[in-house]
C-alpha cells in the first residue's frame, strides 16, 4: 500500500515485488496483520534504515476492495512458501469467463500502477440515503446469467494486480478528502462520502498542490484558456445598490468559517461537502495533458466543431495488395446424397436403430434418445400433416415455399429436429426463433420485424412450450409486441397424422430454392433472416464433413444452440448427413452442472465436442469434483467463438487443467463463422506432436488505426490473437476495407473478411436493398478496377491473413466503435474493464459496451450490473480504475460508466445482455442506474476554441455610418403620443392619485372600484369610491395619531393580496408618508421568507409597519424569533378595527416630482432593489395604461397577480383609481385550492381584459389542461376574452403561452387573445399589448449567433433556431433604442444590444442607503456616446433587438416590434460566449419526461444544472447522461455538475421567475438535500 512515509518507486524491484506479495497474502487472509507488519518492517529496514514502519489502520481499509482485514488472532500459514502454495491451487479456479487473459491482466495492472503515485481526486457523487435501497428480493437473487454458476470463492484477486492497486489507491476517504489546500482556501472536508457521516481520520499535512492534485485520467483534454468567472456580474459596473439576500451561513464569525468553510470564488462562505468536491473537480480539470487545440474557431464561422488534424505519426499500411486466398478443393465423393432430406431418408430406412440424438434432463442425465428411424417417421408424419391436415383440400393453409416459425425451447432438441426436417420434407421454409417469454421481451419487436419481413403467419411449437406462453385472460396466446398475427400449431406426435400408403414426400435434387432461414441481429438491433438455399445447405455440410473429417457413426457432444449457427450446422445438419450420434447439452443443464459436457464426452467416448469459451471456462472452474474424467477420445474440440481474441487464454487454461486427463493439445480447433457466410474458417486437428500454430502479438495502437504491427515496445497494450485455421474447402477469400467501396487491403492492413463460396447464405429474406450491399460485393483493387465477376459475401469479421494463409480474426464489425477516426473493439474494452478485478463490484458476464453519438462523434458507454452487496465506495473506486485502465491501454476516454442493480439489464434468450435494448434504455432514460460516472471533459475533444473577445476598435460613430451605408436604420421605436391635458382641474386630478380618489369619492361615491373574490368565486369584499376614501382616511388618522411620523417617512405595508392593501396605500398618500408594499412572510415557512421581509424593512429604513392582526401575531411569535430579531421591529400598527376618525387634514404634495412610493423587488439574480416612483411618473404611467388598454369607468377587468411590485402593483392598486374601471381581484394563492377560479370568473363576469402572471398560467396549463371537458360542462366560456396579458419582466415564454392558447381553445379562448407585457426595474411598464396595435409577431433567431451577441433571423424549423415573440406594443409616450452596452453607441435594426428607454414614467432612481449617485446616474440618466447626445435614457439591463415589421400600427406606419432576449445580469459567460440560462433550461427540460423543472448557474467556470425529478427516485441517475448529452449537443457546453432534487426545490418568485442565485447559494451551502449530485469529469 503506498505508504506516505516511503517512496515505493525508489525501492529495488525485487523488494517491491516482495512487498506486493505480502500485500496479497494479507488480502487473501494468508497472514495476520501482525505478521504482515513485522515482515514489511524487515523488508523495508533492509533498504531504508530509517523508514518509519508503522502503517495507520485507516489505510488498510480501502486497498482490498472491501475484503475484511483478518483479525490478529485469525490462524493462517505465516510462511510465504505455504501461502504461495495455498494460492497456487486457488488460482486454478480464478479464471474469468470469455475475457480472461493473464497478459492483459498484467497490462491493466501496469497501467493502474502508472497512476499510483498520483492519488485520485475524483469527487464521489453525493447520493441521498433513501435512494435506491434494493428490495430484499432483489438483494438475494443472484442474476440468472452466465455468471451465476461461478464459484465466488475461486474468483480471487490476482497477485500482481492486487499489489499494484493496493499501492495505487488508498482508502476512498483518504483520496477523496485530500482537496487542494492552497493559501487562500483551506478545508477540512468534513466528509465527502456518499452519505456524509463524519469520519475521524488523521489529516495529511498540506502538500504542494501539484503533488496532491491527481490528474485522474491520463489525458484530461481541456483547453488552456479558461473563461473569466462571470457569476458575480456579467457587466463591469454593478447594477444599482443591490444587496445579496442573506445566505443561510452569514451568521458564522470569520474565524469559524476558516475551519469549516471554503471561500468560494466570489467570497461566499460555503459548507465544504459540496464545494470541496467542486474544488477537486476543478483541480482534476486544471492541467491539460493533450496538446492544445489548434487555432481554429473564427467568430463568424458556421463550423462549430474542432476538426482533428491527422497525426503525422499515425501508422500507415505499407505492404503490397493482398491476393485472394483459395481454400482446398471440395472433394467429389460418389455417395454424397443429392439433398439433405435424402440422407435422412437413407438412414431412416437402412439404419433405423442407429441413435441420432440424445437429449439430457436438467440434472444432466439422458432423457430420451431419438433413433434415425424415429426421426424419419416423425418428420414424415409432420410433413404430411402440414401439407394435408391444416385447412381443407381445396384451401390448404400451407403451400410449398411458405415460411413457418419454429418455437421450441433449447431443452427440447428432439421436437426441434423433427419440426426442422418435417418442414424440409414438406418443402416449407423453417425459421427457428427463440421462445418469447413475456409480452415485453427484450428484442421481441425485432423478432416481429423478422417474422414480418419473412411473411411468417404460422408457428410450430410443442404442447409444453405452448402451455408456458403468456396468455390473455380468456386463454388465447397474447399478441407479442411487434409480431404479425400468428396461428399456433402443436407438433407433438399424438397430434400428427400417419401418411396414407400412397403418399411420398417430394425430395428434389438440391437447387437454389431457400431451404431454411436463420435469424441474425444487426448492430442496430434489427433482426434479419439470412436465407440458405438447399444447395448451400448441402455444400456447407459437405465442406464441414471434409474440413472436420467426420466419419459415419461418430459421436458428437453439442453444447451450442441448435436453432442457429454452429449448433445447427454441425449438430443438426452435418450430423444427419454423416449418421452421427449427437448428444445435446442445453444451456439450462450447463447452468446447473457446468461439467456435464465433459462427463458426456467421457461416458460416450465422444470424438468431437462443439463448445464456446464460456463452456470451457465453466468446466475448468468445476473440474475439482471430477477426478476420473478422460478426454483422450476427443479428436476435435471445436471452439465456436474462437474468433474472439479473448478465447486464447480460455483454451490455454483448459488445456493446462485437462492435459493430465488425456486432452491432446492439437485437438483444440477454433473457428470463425458469420450468419451470412456460414463457416468462414476452421482449424484442422494437427498431427500428433506437431508444433502448435504460432500466435500474433499485435499492438493495440496499430489495431486502432487498422494496421498490423507486431507489438515490441509496450507490452501493456498488446493483443494476443490465435489463428482460426484455414478457410473452408471450395471457398475464396479476400480482405477489403470495412467502410466505403470494397477496396482490397494491403497485407499489413486489418479489413473485413469477404468470402465467395457455394456454401454461404444467399440473401436477407425479403430485404433486397440490404442484401445487395452484403451478398453481392465485388472487391476492387487500388485503381478501382473490379476483381472479376464473382460476387463475395461480407462476413462482418475483421481480420487479416497471416503466414501460411492462416486466418486471424481480431474483432467484429458489430463490436466496432469508431471514436475520433480510430477503431476500438467492444470486446477488448470489456476485457480491460474485467481485468480490473471487479469481483466485489460487478457480475462478470453482465457487462456491455456500446457507443452513442453525441456532438459529432461516437462516445463510449460501459454498463454493468452491480452486485447487491457492493458498497458505494467499492463501486466508485472500481469505476475510477476502469477509467484509468482503458485510458492507458486503449488511449481512449470513456464518456459514461453506469452500474445498474443486479438482474435489471435486458437479456437475450440465451442469457447474454441485449446490447441494442440496453443502449435504447440508456438513450431514453429507462436504464435506472444505481451508480454513474460521466467523463465528458476527458473524451469530448472536438469542442470549438473558446471565443476571445476582440477589443472594440470600431467606434460607435463608424458603426452608425456603417449601418447607414448598409441601408439599415437605427434600431429605435416609439409608442403613440400621450396627448396634452388642457384643463387645469384635470391636470390637478391627474397629477396626484390622492386627488383622483377624493374627486371620485365626491362625484361618483357609489361606483364600485374593487371586487375581491375568495377560492369559491364569491365576492368577499367590495369597495366603492367612497368606501375606499373613508377607509384610507381612517388609516391616515391612525398614522398621524400613533405613528409619530414625519412627512416623507417610509411605511411598510404588510398585507395579504386584497382591498386592505389598497386602502393602506391611499392612507399613506393622504398622510404624506411613503408606502412600501412588502409580501407577507409565509406562516409555514418563516425561516425562508421572514429574513427577506426583515431586510426590506431595514433597507427602506421604515418608521412604521401597517399590517393585519394575524400577521402582527406572526411577526412577534416565537417561530419568528428563531429567524430574525423580533425585538427591533419598528412600530407595528394593525389596521383591522380602526375607530371612525377623520384626519385633521389630507396632505398635498408641493410638486409632482415628490416621491409617491417605493417599489422593492428581488431580482432573479437574488438582488434586492428598491426604485423611487414620483407622483408624476405614477400618473403618467396610469394614463399610458389607460390609453393603451382603453380603460374607462364602464369597463371591468380581472387581475390574478401578486400586488407587491412592478406592473402587478400598479394594476392592482393604482390603475382603477386613475381610470375609474372596476377591477375584479383574484389572489393567485386562491388558485392552489381552486384551480378553475380565474377562468370561471372570466366566463361568469364576461371579462374582456384580464391580467395574470406566468405562474398562474402555468398552474392552469398543468392542472386544467386535461380537464377542458369538465370546464365546458360547468359552462365556462372564454369567447368574451379579448386580451389576456401576462405581466412579466423577462423574455416571453412562447411555449407556455402557446400551449395555454391551444388547450383552452376548446372553451372558446381566441388564439389572438394571449399576449405579454414587459417591464424592468428602471421602468415598470415598457410594452403591453393594447387594443389598437397589430398582433404580436414571432421571429426565429439562430442560437449560435445569439451566443456571439448577434441576431441572425432564420426560417421556422431551422436547426438551432429559437422562436422569440414580441413583448407587446410599446406604451404611449415611451421611446426605446437598442444600444451597444460597451460603446454606448446606437445599433442598427435587428442588432442585439441593451434596451434603453426614455419615458416620463421611468423611476427616478434606486432607493439607496449609501447614496451611490454615480450608479443611479448611470442607470437612470444616461446619454448615448454618439448620435443624439442630449436625450436622457434609462438602462433596463435587458438584451433585445427591434425589428421593423410589415404590419401597420394604428397611425398607419410600419410597426416596430421589440423583442426581449434576456437579462444581462442573468447571462452566463462560458467559453467566451454569452448564454441565457432559459435556453439551456429549455433543452434540459426536454431531455426526459420526469424533469419537472430545471435551473442552471455557473460556479467558478463550471456549469451546474439542477433538475427537479417528478418521477420515482430510481430514475434520478437516468437524467445525468441525458442532461449532459442535450446540453453538449444543443449548446456545445460540458455540464460540470448535475444535481437531481425533489419537485419544488428550485425557488421561484411571485412573478414565476426562477431565483437562480438563491439556488446557487443553497447548493454551495449544502441546503438542497439533493437526491443525487453527479460530478462530470
Amino acid at each position: 500500500m503506498a505508504d506516505r512515509g516511503v517512496d515505493l518507486s525508489a525501492l529495488p524491484k525485487e523488494v517491491r515485488e516482495q512487498l506486493a506479495e505480502l500485500d496479497l497474502e494479507l488480502s487473501e487472509g494468508d497472514i495476520t496483520q501482525k505478521g504482515f507488519e513485522k515482515k514489511r518492517a524487515k523488508l523495508l529496514a533492509s533498504c531504508l534504515p530509517n523508514a518509519d514502519m508503522t502503517l495507520p489502520d485507516m489505510q488498510l481499509s480501502g486497498g482490498h476492495s472491501g475484503e475484511p482485514t483478518p483479525s490478529p488472532e485469525a490462524p493462517g500459514p505465516s510462511t510465504s512458501s505455504a501461502s504461495r502454495h495455498h494460492r497456487a491451487h486457488r488460482s486454478g479456479g480464478a479464471r474469468d469467463e470469455r475475457y480472461r487473459s493473464d497478459i492483459h491482466t498484467e497490462a491493466v495492472q501496469a497501467a493502474l500502477a502508472k497512476h499510483r503515485e498520483e492519488k485520485m481526486a475524483l469527487p464521489m457523487p453525493t447520493k441521498r440515503r433513501s435512494a435506491f435501497v434494493q428490495s430484499p428480493s432483489d438483494a438475494c437473487t443472484p442474476p440468472d446469467t452466465s455468471s451465476a454458476s461461478e464459484d465466488e470463492g475461486s474468483l480471487r484477486r490476482k497477485a500482481a494486480l492486487t499489489a499494484a492497486l493496493a499501492q495505487g489507491l488508498q482508502s476512498p476517504d483518504y483520496w477523496i478528502n485530500r482537496s487542494v489546500q492552497s493559501s487562500s482556501t483551506s478545508s477540512s472536508a468534513s466528509s465527502t462520502l456518499s452519505h456524509g457521516e463524519p469520519k475521524s481520520q488523521p489529516q495529511p499535512p498540506p502538500q504542494p498542490a501539484a503533488s496532491v492534485l491527481a490528474d485522474v485520467l491520463a489525458h484530461t483534454r481541456i483547453e488552456n484558456s479558461v473563461p473569466p468567472d462571470v457569476t458575480s456580474s456579467s457587466t463591469t459596473q454593478d447594477r444599482g445598490s443591490r444587496m445579496d439576500l442573506p445566505p443561510a451561513v452569514r451568521g458564522m464569525s470569520r474565524g469559524q468559517s476558516r475551519s469549516s468553510m471554503l471561500d468560494t470564488a466570489d467570497g461566499v462562505p460555503v459548507n465544504s461537502r459540496v464545494s470541496t468536491k467542486i474544488q477537486q473537480l476543478l483541480n482534476t480539470l486544471k492541467r491539460p495533458k493533450r496538446p492544445p487545440l489548434s487555432e481554429f474557431f473564427l467568430d463568424d464561422s458556421e463550423e462549430i466543431v474542432e476538426v482533428p488534424q491527422p497525426d503525422p505519426n499515425t501508422p500507415k499500411p505499407e505492404g503490397r495488395q493482398i491476393i485472394p486466398v483459395k481454400g482446398e478443393p471440395l472433394g467429389v465423393v460418389s455417395n454424397w446424397p443429392p439433398a439433405l432430406q435424402a440422407a435422412l431418408a437413407r438412414w431412416g430406412a437402412t439404419q433405423a436403430k442407429s441413435p441420432a440424438l440424445t437429449a439430457l434432463d436438467i440434472t444432466g442425465k439422458p432423457l430420451y434418445t431419438l433413433t434415425y428411424g424415429k426421426l424419419w417417421s416423425r418428420s414424415l408424419k409432420l410433413a404430411y400433416t402440414l401439407l394435408n391436415k391444416l385447412g381443407t383440400k381445396t384451401e390448404p393453409v400451407l403451400q410449398p415455399g411458405d415460411r413457418v416459425a419454429l418455437v421450441y425451447p433449447n431443452s427440447d432438441p428432439g421436437m426441434l429436429w423433427v419440426a426442422f426436417y418435417g418442414c424440409l420434407l414438406a418443402e416449407v421454409i423453417p425459421v427457428p426463433i427463440e421462445v418469447p417469454l413475456s409480452k415485453q421481451d427484450a428484442g421481441s419487436q425485432q423478432i416481429g420485424f423478422l417474422l414480418g419481413s419473412c411473411g411468417v403467419s404460422l408457428a410450430l411449437t410443442s404442447e409444453v412450450c405452448l402451455k408456458g406462453l403468456p396468455k390473455t385472460p380468456n386463454g388465447e396466446i397474447i399478441q407479442f409486441k411487434g409480431w404479425p398475427r400468428m396461428k399456433w400449431v402443436v407438433t407433438d406426435t399424438k397430434y400428427l397424422t400417419k401418411p396414407s400408403k400412397d403418399w411420398q414426400p417430394h425430395i428434389p435434387t438440391a437447387n437454389t430454392d431457400t431451404a431454411y432461414i436463420e435469424y441474425k441481429a444487426s448492430k442496430e438491433g434489427t433482426v434479419m433472416g439470412v436465407a440458405v438455399s438447399k444447395l448451400s445447405m448441402l455444400t456447407h455440410c459437405q465442406a464441414l464433413t471434409q474440413a472436420c473429417n467426420y466419419c459415419e457413426g461418430e459421436t458428437l457432444v453439442n453444447v451450442l444452440d441448435c436453432k442457429k449457427d454452429m449448433g445447427l450446422w454441425h449438430g443438426v445438419l452435418t450430423s444427419v448427413m454423416n449418421r452421427i450420434h449427437t448428444i445435446t447439452v442445453p444451456y439450462s443443464v450447463m447452468k446447473a452442472c457446468p461439467m456435464s459436457w465433459v462427463q458426456r464426452v467421457h461416458i460416450h467416448k465422444a470424438r468431437v465436442a462443439l463448445v464456446k469459451c464460456r463452456d470451457i471456462h465453466w468446466a475448468m472452474m468445476a473440474h475439482k469434483e471430477q477426478r476420473d474424467t478422460n478426454l483422450s477420445s476427443i479428436r476435435m474440440l471445436i471452439v465456436a467463438d474462437g474468433a474472439n481474441p479473448w478465447s486464447v487464454s480460455s483454451c490455454d487454461a483448459f488445456l493446462n487443467v485437462f492435459q493430465s486427463h488425456g486432452l491432446k493439445p492439437e485437438v483444440i480447433c477454433p473457428c470463425a463463422t458469420s450468419p451470412e457466410a456460414l463457416t468462414v474458417a476452421i482449424r484442422r486437428p494437427g498431427a500428433r506432436g506437431a508444433p502448435l500454430p504460432a500466435r500474433a502479438i499485435l499492438s493495440m495502437g496499430g489495431l486502432s488505426h487498422g494496421v498490423i504491427r507486431v507489438n515490441t515496445e509496450d507490452k501493456n497494450s498488446a493483443l494476443t490473437v490465435q489463428d482460426v485455421g484455414h478457410i473452408m474447402p471450395g471457398a475464396l477469400m479476400c480482405i477489403v476495407k470495412p467502410d466505403g467501396s470494397p477496396q482490397l487491403c494491403k497485407t499489413d492492413e486489418i479489413g473485413e473478411i469477404v468470402i465467395s463460396s457455394r456454401a454461404g447464405g444467399t440473401m436477407y429474406y425479403g430485404l433486397p436493398g440490404v442484401t445487395k450491399n452484403t451478398f453481392e460485393v465485388i472487391p476492387v483493387n487500388q485503381s478501382g478496377a473490379p476483381l472479376g465477376e464473382v460476387p463475395f459475401t461480407r462476413t462482418g469479421l475483421l481480420g487479416f491473413v497471416g503466414p501460411g494463409s492462416l486466418v486471424f480474426v481480431v474483432g467484429k464489425i458489430e463490436g466496432l466503435l469508431m471514436v475520433s477516426r480510430r477503431r476500438h473493439s467492444a470486446d477488448d474494452l470489456v476485457a480491460t474493464a474485467l481485468a480490473v478485478e471487479p469481483v466485489k463490484t460487478v457480475y462478470r458476464g453482465r457487462i456491455t459496451v456500446f457507443s452513442v453519438t453525441v456532438f459529432y462523434d461516437e462516445r463510449i458507454v460501459i454498463v454493468a450490473e452491480q452486485r447487491p452487496d457492493a458498497s458505494e465506495e467499492d463501486s466508485f473506486q472500481w469505476m475510477s480504475r476502469v477509467l484509468q485502465a482503458i485510458d492507458s491501454i486503449h488511449q481512449v476516454g470513456l464518456y459514461c460508466l453506469a452500474l445498474v442493480p443486479a438482474n435489471t439489464l435486458p437479456k437475450t434468450p440465451l442469457g447474454g445482455i441485449h446490447i441494442c435494448e440496453t443502449k435504447q434504455n440508456f438513450l431514453e432514460g429507462n436504464l435506472h442506474p444505481c451508480n454513474i460516472l460521466m467523463c465528458p471533459h476527458t473524451c469530448v475533444t472536438n469542442m470549438p476554441k473558446p471565443r476571445q473577445k476582440q477589443p472594440v476598435d470600431v467606434g460607435p460613430a463608424s458603426m452608425l455610418v456603417g449601418n447607414l451605408v448598409a441601408g439599415k436604420r437605427i434600431a429605435q421605436a416609439t409608442g403613440r403620443e400621450l396627448g396634452v391635458v388642457e384643463d387645469q382641474d384635470l391636470i390637478r386630478k391627474h397629477q396626484f392619485l390622492s386627488d383622483a380618489l377624493q374627486s371620485r369619492a365626491q362625484t361618483d361615491p357609489e361606483h364600485i372600484l374593487y371586487v375581491l373574490l375568495n377560492a369559491k368565486g364569491v365576492a368577499v369584499c367590495t369597495a366603492t369610491c367612497a368606501q375606499l376614501h373613508k377607509r384610507a382616511e381612517k388609516i391616515t388618522a391612525t398614522l398621524i395619531e400613533r405613528g409619530g411620523l414625519n412627512t416623507g417617512d417610509n411605511v411598510v405595508l404588510l398585507y395579504p393580496p386584497g382591498i386592505d392593501l389598497i386602502a393602506a396605500f391611499y392612507g399613506c398618500l393622504y398622510a404624506g408618508v411613503i408606502p412600501v408594499t412588502v409580501r407577507p412572510p409565509h406562516p409555514q415557512n418563516l425561516a425562508a421568507t421572514l429574513p427577506t421581509v426583515r431586510m426590506i424593512i431595514d433597507v427602506s429604513k421604515a418608521a412604521c409597519i401597517l399590517t393585519t392582526q394575524p400577521l402582527m401575531r406572526i411577526l412577534r411569535s416565537r417561530e419568528a424569533a428563531a429567524s430574525v430579531n423580533v425585538k427591533t421591529w419598528p412600530t407595528i400598527i394593525d389596521t383591522d378595527d380602526l375607530p371612525r376618525k377623520r384626519p385633521p387634514h389630507i396632505y398635498k404634495p408641493p410638486t409632482a416630482e415628490m416621491l409617491a412610493y417605493l417599489d422593492f423587488s428581488v431580482s432573479t439574480t437574488g438582488m434586492l432593489t428598491g426604485v423611487k416612483m414620483s407622483h408624476a411618473a405614477v400618473s403618467t404611467l396610469c394614463r399610458s395604461i389607460k390609453l393603451q388598454c382603453e380603460l374607462y369607468s364602464s369597463r371591468q377587468i380581472a387581475i390574478c397577480l401578486d400586488p407587491y411590485c412592478g406592473l402587478g402593483f400598479v394594476l392592482w392598486c393604482l390603475s382603477s383609481v386613475y381610470s375609474g374601471h372596476q377591477s375584479i381581484l383574484i389572489p393567485p394563492l386562491e388558485l392552489e385550492s381552486s384551480l378553475p377560479l380565474w377562468l370561471s370568473t372570466l366566463s361568469q363576469y364576461k371579462i374582456r381584459d384580464t391580467f395574470c402572471s406566468y405562474s398562474v398560467m402555468e398552474l392552469c396549463t398543468k392542472g386544467l389542461g386535461t380537464q377542458t371537458e369538465m370546464l365546458k360542462a360547468r359552462g365556462v366560456n372564454l369567447s368574451c376574452v379579448r386580451s389576456c396579458v401576462v405581466i412579466a419582466e423577462e423574455r416571453p415564454r412562447l411555449a407556455l403561452t402557446q400551449s395555454f392558447s391551444k388547450l383552452f381553445k376548446d372553451v372558446g379562448l381566441s388564439s389572438r387573445a394571449v399576449s405579454t407585457a414587459f417591464g424592468s426595474r428602471v421602468n415598470l411598464a415598457i410594452c403591453m399589448q393594447g387594443t389598437a396595435g397589430p398582433d404580436p409577431s414571432t421571429v426565429y433567431v439562430d442560437m449560435k449567433s445569439l451566443r456571439h451577441d448577434r441576431v441572425r433571423l432564420v426560417e421556422r424549423g431551422a436547426p438551432q433556431s429559437l422562436p422569440l415573440m414580441e413583448s407587446g406594443t410599446i406604451l404611449p409616450g415611451l421611446r426605446v433604442i437598442i444600444v451597444n452596452p460597451e460603446t454606448r453607441g446606437p445599433l442598427g435594426d435587428s442588432h442585439l444590444g441593451e434596451i434603453w428607454v426614455n419615458s416620463p414614467h421611468s423611476a427616478s432612481g434606486y432607493y439607496t442607503i449609501y447614496g451611490e449617485e454615480s450608479l443611479q446616474a448611470d442607470h437612470f440618466n444616461t446619454r448615448l456616446s454618439f448620435g443624439d447626445p442630449n436625450t436622457l435614457w434609462a438602462r433596463t439591463g435587458y438584451l433585445g433587438f427591434i425589428k421593423r415589421t410589415e404590419l401597420l400600427d394604428a397611425s398607419g406606419d410600419r410597426h416596430d416590434a421589440l423583442f426581449v432576449v434576456g437579462s444581462l445580469d442573468e447571462t452566463l459567460e462560458l467559453r467566451g460566449l454569452r448564454y441565457h440560462p432559459i435556453d439551456i433550461e429549455t433543452s434540459v427540460s426536454r431531455a426526459h419526461r420526469s424533469i419537472a423543472e430545471s435551473a442552471v448557474f455557473t460556479w467558478t467556470n463550471l456549469l451546474v444544472v439542477v433538475a427537479e425529478l417528478s418521477g420515482s427516485e430510481q430514475e434520478a441517475l437516468d437524467l445525468v447522461p441525458l442532461i449532459t448529452n442535450v446540453v453538449l449537443e444543443e449548446h456545445h457546453l460540458i455540464v460540470g455538475v448535475v444535481v437531481i432534487v425533489d419537485p419544488g426545490v428550485i425557488p421561484i418568485n411571485s412573478r414565476g421567475e426562477k431565483q437562480r442565485m438563491h439556488l446557487r447559494d443553497s447548493f454551495l451551502a449544502d441546503q438542497l438535500d439533493p437526491i443525487y449530485v453527479a460530478y462530470n469529469m
